[in-house]
C-alpha cells in the first residue's frame, strides 16, 4: 500500500477549523450551498440533507427537488430555498440543464445524489453539475451509482470532488469490495484525484496523501436517511470556506458524534436522523 499519513480527529481540531464570525456579517457570508436531492419515495433524504446542511451553520440552502415533490418538500422545509425542476415519473428528467447551470451560478458548494433515484435524468444532472460547477461538489448515494460507467467525468475536474460510499456503492463504482478500508480508499482516491469518505464504522476519509480515521459514531445511526445528514454537513463545511478534506473529515466526525449524544441521551434503538440534525448545534459552539 502506498505510505499515507494518518491522522486522527478530535473536537478541539473540529472547533478550530471552523471560520470565526464576524459579527456585521450577513446570511450570505456563511456560505451559499445547493443541493439537488430528492424523488417520488424519498422525499425524507432531500429534507435530511437541506437540515444538515443548515444545523451545521450553512447562511444559504437552496434546494432543488423533481416538480412532483415540490409541494412535499415545501410543507417540509421552512428555512430553505426549495425549488423544482422538470421531472419525469418522480425523478430529474434529462430536461433540466438550463435550469441546472443557472442555479449553479453564485454557489460556494453543490450536493448531488441523495434520493434521487437512479434514471437517465440523474445521470445527466451529474454530468452537468461536474462538468460546469467550478467549486466543491459533494456526490452522495446515487450521484455515486451513475457514473460507474462515466468515471473520466470525476477525472476530468480540476475544481475538488468528494465521494461518500458506503461499502456497497464503494464495490460498484471501485469494481471489488474494500478488503482493506485504508488501501482501498486511498486507491480509489488516487485513481479518481478524489477526496473518498468510505462510510461505515471508523469512517476513512483520504486524498490519496493523508487519511483521517474517525472514532465517532454508534450502531444506532445504522438507519435509513443517517447518511443524508451526513452530505448535508459536509456540504455547509464547504460553503462555510473549509478545505475539501477537512470538510469531509471534520462532518464525518460531527455527524458521528450527534449520534453518539443521541445514543446517550434515548439509547441506540429507536435513535432518529432527525435526532442527530437536532444535536448538532451543540457541537459547534
Amino acid at each position: 500500500m502506498k505510505k499515507v499519513d494518518v491522522k486522527s480527529l478530535n473536537h478541539q481540531l473540529v472547533l478550530d477549523l471552523l471560520p470565526d464570525r464576524d459579527p456585521q456579517a450577513h446570511k450570505g457570508d456563511f456560505g451559499k450551498v445547493l443541493l439537488l436531492c430528492g424523488s417520488k419515495g424519498y422525499t425524507g433524504a432531500a429534507a435530511l440533507s437541506a437540515m444538515g446542511a443548515l444545523r451545521s451553520g450553512a447562511g444559504l440552502v437552496y434546494i432543488g427537488v423533481p416538480e412532483s415533490i415540490y409541494a412535499i418538500e415545501a410543507f417540509k422545509l421552512t428555512e430553505p430555498i426549495v425549488f423544482s425542476l422538470p421531472d419525469k415519473n418522480g425523478m430529474f428528467s434529462t430536461n433540466t440543464s438550463a435550469e441546472i447551470l443557472n442555479c449553479l451560478n453564485g454557489k460556494d458548494a453543490v450536493l448531488i445524489g441523495p434520493g434521487l433515484g437512479q434514471s437517465e435524468g440523474t445521470r445527466s444532472a451529474v454530468k452537468i453539475v461536474l462538468e460546469n460547477f467550478n467549486g466543491p461538489v459533494v456526490l452522495d448515494a446515487d450521484g455515486i451509482n451513475v457514473i460507474k460507467a462515466h468515471k473520466d467525468i470525476v477525472r476530468g475536474r480540476t475544481s475538488p470532488t468528494i465521494l461518500t460510499p458506503h461499502e456497497g456503492e464503494f464495490g460498484r463504482l471501485y469494481g471489488k469490495p474494500p478488503a482493506d478500508r485504508i488501501a482501498s480508499a486511498v486507491a480509489l482516491a488516487l485513481d479518481l484525484g478524489v477526496i473518498v469518505l468510505l462510510k461505515g464504522h471508523q469512517t476513512v476519509i483520504t486524498d490519496g496523501y493523508t487519511c483521517f480515521v474517525n472514532q465517532t459514531g454508534n450502531p444506532g445511526m445504522a438507519v435509513g436517511g443517517s447518511g443524508d445528514v451526513l452530505a448535508g454537513i459536509i456540504v455547509s463545511l464547504l460553503g462555510q470556506g473549509l478545505p475539501p478534506l477537512e470538510a469531509a473529515a471534520c462532518g464525518a466526525w460531527l455527524h458521528g458524534a450527534a449520534g453518539d449524544i443521541c445514543q446517550k441521551e434515548i439509547g441506540q434503538y429507536g435513535l432518529l436522523p432527525s435526532d442527530m440534525v437536532q444535536v448538532l448545534p451543540r457541537l459547534l459552539k
